[in-house]
């Protein structure tokens, strides 16, 4: 959490209490992830406590295909909000909604939400973690090439319209001069599209490369002199 400061463990108005809706959302994620036992507990629509039913507040449970929590919430300053999550065919959605006039508006607000992430979003695996993206020329080193790669896997939720506009571009040093050790980071790969904040993943050496010995060095420094070639 990035943007939150807590004065209470209830949420009750404090003027130096807030929560932003991108850290609700991350906190919600947390709890999916983490907690799948408890967040089980979300999708009961109501239990009983010393003989009082208690209901769920939730109004998306049972009303919307995969909704199966999270938490309503409403004071007279923030008006009514909804952390809702569902889930359909193996993708699951959050949304953060607050600020609205009744448990009607945030309802509506949150389908709406929900309906724009299933229909014109979708999650795309760009990049494998271990993926080699180039193959960079060693300068005077023990071998004339060294792979580079991402070391994680880069999964997006994007629009489906934006996914055809994505760029890549790779951004390092070539020839990149020994010695290189396996994991340094070479440069960078960067990705754009319309309507998109770019962004930087590190590429790395996916291999080391030893520093040739000095007669090696000056019969590479001559071959490259001669013929352009990179290494020895």
């Amino acid at each position: 959490l990035t943007n939150s400061t807590f004065r209470n463990a209830t949420g009750w108005p404090d003027p130096e209490h807030q929560m932003t809706a991108r850290d609700l959302a991350t906190l919600a994620r947390f709890m999916v992830r983490n907690y799948p036992d408890y967040y089980a507990l979300f999708a009961e629509t109501e239990f009983t406590w010393q003989g009082i039913r208690q209901p769920n507040r939730n109004p998306l449970l049972g009303s919307y295909r995969g909704a199966d929590g999270l938490k309503t919430g409403h004071t007279e300053s923030a008006g009514y909000g909804l952390v809702a999550s569902a889930e359909r065919d193996g993708r699951r959605l959050i949304s953060v909604v607050n600020g609205l006039g009744s448990d009607r508006e945030r309802a509506a607000e949150s389908r709406r939400l929900l309906n724009i992430g299933f229909q014109e979003f979708d999650n795309y695996t760009l990049l494998s973690a271990g993926q080699t993206v180039d193959e960079a020329d060693v300068w005077l080193g023990d071998r004339d090439h060294i792979p580079l790669v991402v070391a994680d896997q880069l999964r997006l939720t994007l629009p489906r319209d934006v996914r055809q506009g994505l760029e890549a571009k790779l951004h390092y040093q070539n020839p990149v001069p020994a010695p290189v050790e396996k994991g340094a980071q070479i440069g960078t790969l960067r990705l754009t599209a319309p309507e998109m904040a770019p962004i930087e993943i590190p590429v790395l050496a996916g291999e080391s490369a030893g520093k040739l010995g000095f007669f090696g060095r000056i019969s590479a420094a001559f071959n490259y002199l001669l013929w352009g070639a990179s290494s020895g």
